[in-house]
């Protein structure tokens, strides 16, 4: 499939996951008629139904439309579908065009000229903040994004007409930013992750040397200072962010407003210095994450007072670094962090915006093969907390691999206040805990536990 023009009708296989929504949401809005299945009724799979999109959790091909002509229609999957998945088997019987998300997506991307936010760590936020700077230019952007924006209420962006940019996230899972090719694009991080794919850290940067080699004539690419490539792979002009310090993008001047809790900074650029930049939204990690994504903004033609407004601007992404209660007592912090770099740099974070202040984090592991590999960097970054309620795995699309659990990193740990849990002991245990702050992270299902969380505070 070389184009999208003619597909009238889109098929999703696992339609409520953050990408493949998004997708769903921009084939409707475009005059598909969409529908799909998810394994779990979610939030995101209420709202697109509240949209028109036909959704349905019972894995049978009898949910398939019937009266869609073959020639017209696609099927998109997720790679965490299992190999038994029955309607995924259908479709590969059927005289259907079958794609991953990615390969849509980049058909959808390459056409313009796209902004590929890749890394391992911060692309939702990065890309989110890019899209808000950008939706305040004249022709703005379109954007996929990896979490909702709070901004747009949703983790899609429509482009206006003529806008010649569309904003999406570079997921090195599965390889799937292989079939980007941006017009500009930027690179947070390089940890090693998803080494179920990749088997060691080599072949991510293989990977990641391969995406940059993709970016189109005269393009641009934007590496935090510190990340090792081999450059040599692309034609692109190569320019370096940072937090702060010597690179073609920082912060200068870079301040705390106490009574906000939100940081103030000038912002360095190659053409000069855009003063007074104010953010509305917390956490150290996410200055450095604003830099990356102005630096984007700034060759994608935003005027120095549009990056500023963009910046001002920004609400958010739901859970990350997601203020979800505060008083003068309690203050409660829900994240998506599933790595230990990302555990590390989110408490790291929160330590430096409220010093002195003690913090129980309740984590709940992702995957049995990050748990295995990863067992002492996770029990290290948790050990940041003053506690820790441990839950148990979340194993998403993997099977159980004999001897890892969550009681691995448990074993690990050095701190002494920390504790095993299901979830309803783990509420029971919030209750009563006296600490000043509470984290939630992960990346599996413990986001069902964030409103619980938030009534039981708000309660008291």
């Amino acid at each position: 499939m070389k184009s999208i023009e003619n597909i009238k009708n889109v098929y999703f296989l696992g339609i409520g996951g953050i990408g493949m929504s998004a997708l769903a949401r921009y084939f409707k809005f475009t005059g598909r008629n969409v529908a799909g299945y998810d394994r779990t009724q979610t939030a995101l799979t209420d709202a697109l139904q509240e949209e028109g999109i036909d959704v349905h959790f019972e894995d049978d091909i009898k949910h398939i439309p019937g009266n869609w002509n073959p020639a017209t229609t696609i099927a998109v999957y997720t790679p965490a579908l299992p190999d038994d998945h029955e309607e995924l088997a259908w479709f590969k019987s059927q005289p259907i065009g079958l794609f991953k998300r990615a390969k849509v997506l980049g058909l959808i991307c390459n056409e313009k000229s796209g902004i590929g936010v890749a890394g391992t760590h911060g692309k939702t936020t990065t890309s989110t903040i890019v899209a808000n700077i950008l939706n305040k230019t004249e022709k703005g952007c379109g954007a996929f994004l990896g979490g909702i924006s709070k901004n747009f209420k949703s983790n899609l962006l429509l482009p206006k007409a003529d806008s010649p940019w569309i904003v999406a996230e570079a997921d090195e899972f599965d390889r799937s930013f292989l079939h980007l090719n941006p017009q500009l694009a930027l690179i947070t991080s390089i940890d090693a992750d998803h080494l179920d794919i990749y088997g060691e850290k080599e072949k991510i940067v293989e990977s990641f040397e391969k995406y940059i080699s993709q970016i189109k004539a005269g393009g641009k690419l934007v590496l935090k200072k510190g990340v090792e490539l081999d450059t040599t792979k692309t034609s692109a002009e190569i320019y370096s962010y940072a937090l702060q310090g010597d690179a073609d993008f920082s912060a200068l001047n870079l301040k705390l407003d106490e009574a906000s809790g939100f940081y103030h900074f000038d912002l360095k650029t190659p053409d000069g210095i855009i003063a007074n930049c104010k953010m509305n939204y917390p956490g150290l990690v996410n200055v450095e994450n604003t830099v990356g994504a102005s630096a984007l903004a700034h060759f994608a033609g935003a005027t120095a007072n549009e990056i500023k407004a963009g910046i001002e601007d920004y609400q958010g992404v739901a859970r990350r670094f997601d203020i979800r209660f505060k008083s003068d007592e309690k203050i409660y912090i829900d994240d998506y962090a599933h790595h230990p770099e990302e555990l590390k740099a989110f408490i790291t974070s929160v330590r430096a915006l409220y010093p002195g202040k003690k913090m129980t984090g309740i984590f709940q592991p992702h995957l049995y093969s990050r748990t295995q590999d990863f067992a002492a960097e996770f029990a290290s970054s948790l050990d940041l907390l003053d506690k820790t309620i441990l839950l148990p795995l979340y194993p998403a699309r993997e099977k159980p691999i004999p001897g890892v659990s969550s009681e691995i990193i448990f074993d690990k740990m050095m701190i002494d206040a920390k504790v095993m849990a299901e979830k309803e002991e783990a509420m029971e245990l919030i209750k009563n805990d006296s600490n000043e702050i509470i984290l939630t992270m992960g990346a599996g299902d413990i986001d069902r536990m964030v409103p619980g969380i938030t009534q039981l505070l708000e309660n008291k």
